[in-house]
């Protein structure tokens, strides 16, 4: 098997279990398998928008689109950043998750500002799961109205389940919480058992 490119099969047998693979950029894009405990969610009823941002989204400043560029999102989320020189993005990631976005499974939200895009997030929908992978931003509040689009898409299309995977202060910020894998795991149950579609 290959250590760095999973098939597209396995992809989504991991998911279905609540496990998701991340490459290890020293170890030549070696794929790693992750199940933390805690998880992080965005209940898809708590999202948190201050005043200030509520104000942005009035402006309606990018047009936002979904599925437009998936390979232009997913290359920019793999970009360098500030203090994180490298990437868990590998090749082999980027390959496999752009054969599930042609098989219907892996979806871009991105925003544009004319032809230029200049924010995205990318991920697997299963059931009524939407598992959140990467997001980027070139343009301040970029990634944020992404997000809030997607949680009204999900929201819209009766999705029960918005994985982001690992807290951080951003997110936590947004409304994101963490929870017991255990209780993750019963949750996962549940959304695998609906029928939704995000397009």
């Amino acid at each position: 098997m290959d250590v760095t490119r999973p098939s597209a099969q396995l992809l989504l047998s991991a998911y279905a279990q609540g496990i998701f693979p991340m490459a290890h950029p020293e170890e030549e894009g070696r794929i790693y398998w992750y199940a933390p405990d805690p998880r992080a969610i965005l209940p898809l009823n708590g999202m948190r928008i201050s005043r200030r941002f509520r104000q942005t989204l009035r402006k309606k400043p990018f047009e936002v689109r979904f599925n437009t560029d998936f390979e232009g999102v997913i290359e920019a989320c793999a970009e360098p950043r500030p203090g994180q020189p490298q990437t868990w993005i590998s090749e082999g990631i980027k390959e496999v998750y752009t054969e599930l976005h042609r098989l219907g499974f892996a979806h871009s939200v991105e925003a544009w500002e004319g032809e230029r895009l200049v924010g995205g997030l990318y991920g697997v929908a299963l059931g009524g799961l939407f598992a959140g992978e990467s997001m980027f931003h070139r343009a301040t509040d970029a990634s944020k109205i992404c997000l809030v689009h997607l949680v009204e898409r999900l929201n819209a299309r009766g999705f029960s389940l918005l994985d982001v995977q690992f807290q951080t202060s951003h997110l936590e910020r947004l409304g994101v919480i963490e929870i017991p894998r255990e209780d993750y795991e019963a949750r996962l149950v549940e959304a695998l058992k609906l029928d939704c579609t995000f397009d």
